[in-house]
């Protein structure tokens, strides 16, 4: 697994945790029953988004490895505070799990005052499933064809700038982006980032900086076009886009999707939930439809996910504090 954390180019900065995320619970129950019903795996998005479609991904193999349906539910609203608060005040008995973004576990509390549920001592990390870059969008036909072109509008027409974004990451990496460009805009909420890429595509809102999953298409059709990724490198689905630093932009993110459930969850489930994932992210289809979406295929222990959130948590929450940035 690749080292953490996933976000870059951050020098000097002390991380100490206190809190211990609560890995393996209850280790004395077994699982050799497990699952004897219906799995439900709750998505804090609407429909469309890398999330949304991971979770679809991993519940199908489930379901014809384990002869229970796992059912993905979606929950979207308040930057995916809604659904994640649902699994974290459920049952921990295995059938009530979350298909988590970096958004609700690391950003919400970088951004949020106060939040109805603790990341860490609410929820227990089952395997990190994909780790993707985002990309800055505009419509098709926009006249703007690279960021600093973007940023220079929005500068002559601040009140004609705006940007859509359904999550806290999202909204976090678009206010990173306007600090270190002096870009212009106005944050307009969505419940998905398809949502939001959709409103970019019908002239509601100037731009979002979003996942591929709900932009490729857009983006190979002409519906949308991208300005540029926040990897490294250019993503092999998507060579065209450059990415930031070709176009002189200190900006490297990538986020990620995991597999959660609520805290106290016996070890034993958490331990056989965690190696279908591994098992599920190493099918070729698997591998084929998210290296599509620009995905990079993850799967790690639990052990492993928690250590990436643990870091990230205070990471974020410096970086919004040193950029003044609030939710609320």
């Amino acid at each position: 697994m690749r080292p953490v954390p996933l976000l870059r180019g951050m020098v000097g900065i002390a991380l100490t945790l206190a809190t211990t995320l609560p890995v393996h619970a209850q280790g004395a129950q077994g699982a050799d029953g497990y699952p004897s019903k219906p799995i439900r795996i709750v998505v804090g998005y609407s429909p469309g988004g890398a999330n949304d479609i991971l979770a679809r991904l991993v519940g199908q193999k489930m379901t014809e490895t384990f002869g229970q349906q796992v059912i993905v539910e979606n929950r979207p609203g308040t930057a995916a505070i809604i659904g994640t608060d649902a699994v974290a005040k459920a049952a921990p008995d295995g059938y009530t799990l979350l298909m988590g973004a970096s958004g609700p576990i690391v950003f919400n509390p970088a951004l949020y005052s106060k939040l109805p549920y603790s990341p860490t001592r609410d929820l227990t990390p089952v395997s990190m499933i994909g780790s993707f870059p985002l990309i800055l969008v505009v419509r098709g036909g926009a006249p703007q064809r690279t960021v600093n072109e973007l940023v220079a509008y929005t500068q002559a027409n601040p009140d004609k700038s705006n940007y859509g974004a359904s999550a806290a990451s999202f909204q976090l990496a678009t206010e990173l982006l306007k600090s270190k460009t002096g870009m212009r805009a106005e944050h307009i909420p969505y419940k998905g980032s398809a949502d939001s890429a959709n409103a970019v595509a019908a002239g509601q809102v100037l731009m979002t900086l979003v996942d591929s999953g709900p932009v490729a298409g857009p983006i190979k059709g002409g519906l949308l076009r991208g300005l540029a990724v926040t990897s490294n490198k250019r993503m092999a689905a998507l060579p065209e886009i450059p990415t930031m630093a070709e176009q002189g932009i200190d900006l490297q993110i990538t986020l990620w999707s995991g597999l959660l459930a609520p805290a106290g969850t016996p070890t034993a489930i958490v331990q056989k939930l965690q190696a279908e994932v591994a098992r599920i992210v190493r099918l070729p289809d698997v591998r084929e439809r998210m290296a599509q979406l620009g995905i990079e295929a993850e799967g790690g222990t639990a052990e492993e996910f928690a250590k990436v959130i643990a870091t990230e948590i205070p990471l974020w929450a410096a970086l919004a504090k040193a950029n003044n940035i609030k939710a609320d």
